[in-house]
């Protein structure tokens, strides 16, 4: 019997080993993937420009243009990238994605939020005749792009539930009959999906030469193996088989090689030009911290934070897991002198806009909201200075859902964001998403992000991406207070556990981890243990995630409930022969050490008068965004240089910027320079003082280039 028991657990040993060999396969698998993709890249850029002898790989993502080098259309593509969106220069991968585009070319973009996805689209957009027609999957979405167009003076319109029947009847006969002035045209999935009126004006539109391109955004939606998998994005693969002449760009910044693969194939583009961008945002903070039991310390918890490390309310977003909570923490927020509301899909229309609206104008510091919000909003100020996570919410998710969502958009230089994963006891979740693919893997990959103390938090990123590490550069809280972390070993209370399991089994009974963690109270007692009760929380999840125990599942009528077990690696521990250790961390001292690394930086005079000028400037146009008037990047150059003619400023903002509000600009400039504060700073030959860091309370101006 002995024998057998031994043969049991070597070839339980032996089927644990293999699947970790397959993970890594898959991973070394993604990452060769993506080697052959940029030697293909690089070889035909190496062929187009000096006649390489190199032969191009023969895969469908692979085109030996060189999207780098002249087209016809540049002089307008940068005539409008300058005097139209203000932006100075592309960033990474833009120009390519643009050229491919204009080409006529399928195009696939993965590129980290703020990396410049919707230029990609809304510039051919303009330069195209027709009418461009983009998917996105959220109302806040749509509405933030369409209003930043309109203040730019493109004319872009929405086809949604909250379009008035003036601007439905309008966009309608711009489709069919090419009246009225229409460029961009925002649709959810399910207008593809479910309204006939309006796929029969889009083949009319078609039919007449005038849908220029379509462009998918958040394009992850498509796939199963998505993170934000939308059954209606499935069905938008009629549009590549319905106009196939018309180019198609499909935008994400969180697709994996096999979300790559998968919505290619559902949207019909396997021919297409593939386009990489590092997930990195090296301006990114992440911090894991644990979360209490009880749902008031939690809001008391949250409330401090954002009260002392965010004192001039820069705006952010806290993440629920259900409407109901979302609804319940900001009214918790506001009682705790937070200025904060709520954002669900269950919210009446108008109710929402008006919500998302304050936010963006910033008359409303947080919004509490579920996942669907911060997907690709384009914070107008760019001051989000935070995301949390507080509820255990989106626990399979958060490594893609922190480098994905778009809420990051101060400049670089000025400021960093905390991705603040406050989800520590996030097992329960297991009953939900055991069923879905790689759903509980996904679970146990964050538990483990959690639990970590000295590892990277960008590692896992890098790792799930395939991407070769970067170095943190102290940008996450084990990077930066990786000294205050020791190991203690709980081996005997490891063994303690594993022999209560298999009392409980034996007697044919069950215990869930809650359970169980009571039960340990009273035999820790008797072995006269000091462990706190979140250290055995976290021994238990240990366990779980070192195969020591396993979660077993058991549906009722009414629920499914989760139950530990006696794992592969039990018997391990039991005999002495597998050591287990928790790695604890002097919480006061890495808390108390955040400071250190958290920094605001104090503006000049005239960067602040600025500011002040734009949000006046916002009022006075109708409400329009401040950053839509100067970006953050336009304010720090404006200031750098101090023009004091239109045609030195027009060479910062572009042509209409300067036609809209050059004047009030360039009065601005006298005005400080009139009231010796520009002497006072920087001495009578206006050369910019270094800017110093400051513990005083700070005046944050806005942000940024968003995702243009």
């Amino acid at each position: 019997m002995e024998a057998q028991e031994t043969l049991l657990e070597e070839l339980l040993n032996v089927e644990v080993e293999i699947q970790d060999v397959e993970e890594q396969m898959k991973i070394l698998l993604q990452r060769q993937d993506t080697l052959y993709e940029r030697q293909s890249q690089l070889k035909a850029l190496l062929e187009a420009s000096e006649g390489s002898e190199y032969p191009a790989k023969d895969t469908a993502s692979t085109s030996v243009e060189n999207w780098s080098g002249s087209f016809e259309w540049d002089s307008e593509a940068d005539d409008v990238r300058f005097n139209v969106f203000g932006i100075s220069t592309y960033r990474a991968n833009q120009r390519e994605i643009i050229n491919a585009v204009m080409s006529r070319r399928d195009v696939l973009v993965i590129m980290a939020a703020g990396g410049g996805k919707s230029l990609c689209y809304q510039l051919p957009a303009i330069l195209r005749d027709g009418v461009a027609l983009v998917i996105s999957p959220l109302l806040s979405l749509i509405q933030d792009q369409v209003m930043g167009l309109t203040a730019l003076g493109i004319p872009a319109y929405m086809l949604t539930s909250t379009t008035s029947k003036e601007d439905e009847k309008f966009i309608y006969k711009a489709l069919e009959k090419g009246e009225g002035d229409l460029k961009i045209l925002y649709v959810t999935p399910e207008k593809i999906s479910k309204s006939k009126r309006f796929m029969s004006k889009l083949e009319k539109c078609h039919n007449a030469g005038r849908l220029s391109l379509i462009a998918v955004d958040e394009a992850h939606c498509c796939s199963q193996w998505g993170h934000d998998f939308r059954p209606d994005y499935k069905n938008l693969g009629i549009l590549k088989i319905q106009f196939p002449s018309v180019p198609l760009i499909a935008l994400t910044a969180t697709a994996t090689h096999k979300v790559q693969i998968d919505l290619t194939q559902m949207l019909h583009i396997p021919k297409c030009v593939k386009f990489f961008s590092t997930v990195n945002r090296p301006n990114l903070f992440y911090m894991v911290r644990e979360k209490s039991s009880v749902g008031k310390v939690v809001i008391e918890e949250i409330a401090g934070f954002i009260q002392e490390f965010y004192p001039n309310n820069e705006s952010g977003i806290v993440y629920c897991f259900s409407r109901r909570e979302c609804e319940q923490v900001a009214k918790e927020l506001r009682e705790s002198g937070i200025s904060a509301d709520y954002y669900h899909a269950d919210m009446d229309v108008n109710a929402r806009e008006k919500v998302h609206l304050r936010w963006s104008n910033n008359k409303l510091q947080v919004i509490v909201g579920t996942v669907a919000f911060g997907m690709g909003i384009n914070k107008p100020d760019g001051d989000i200075g935070y995301g949390l996570i507080p509820l255990g919410a989106f626990a399979s998710h958060v490594p893609l859902f922190l480098t994905s969502m778009g809420v990051d958009r101060k400049v670089v230089e000025l400021d960093e964001m905390d991705c603040l994963l406050n989800a520590y006891y996030i097992l329960g979740l297991s009953t939900m998403v055991f069923y879905e693919n790689s759903g509980l893997q996904n679970l146990y990959d964050i538990v483990r992000y959690c639990l970590s103390k000295r590892q990277c938090r960008r590692s896992s990123i890098f790792r799930h991406f395939a991407e070769p590490f970067q170095d943190c550069n102290g940008m996450c809280d084990n990077c930066a207070f990786s000294s205050e972390i020791e190991e203690m070993d709980v081996s005997s209370h490891a063994k303690v556990i594993v022999s209560l399991l298999q009392d409980i089994r034996e007697n044919d009974q069950r215990l869930t981890m809650l359970q169980l963690i009571d039960k340990l109270k009273t035999k820790h007692k008797e072995l006269g243990s000091n462990l706190k009760r979140d250290q055995k929380e976290e021994l238990v999840i240990k366990l779980i995630l070192d195969r020591v125990l396993i979660e077993e599942f058991q549906h009722t009528a009414y629920a499914t409930n989760a139950y530990l077990t006696i794992g592969p690696f039990a018997k391990q521990v039991l005999q002495g022969k597998r050591d287990v250790k928790l790695e604890v961390c002097n919480a006061q001292k890495k808390v108390a050490g955040i400071n250190s690394v958290k920094h605001n930086v104090a503006f000049s005079g005239l960067e602040m008068k600025l500011d002040e000028l734009r949000k006046e400037l916002s009022s006075t146009h109708g409400g329009i965004f401040p950053h839509s008037i100067l970006s953050t990047q336009q304010i720090c150059m404006i200031n750098a240089q101090k023009p004091n003619t239109l045609e030195q400023l027009e060479k910062i903002i572009g042509r209409l910027k300067t036609e809209k509000y050059g004047n009030r600009i360039l009065e601005q400039i006298i005005k400080y320079a009139d009231s010796n504060e520009l002497k006072d700073e920087h001495g009578s030959d206006f050369r910019p003082k270094k800017r110093l860091k400051t513990k005083k309370p700070v005046v944050l101006i806005e942000s940024s280039d968003d995702d243009a």
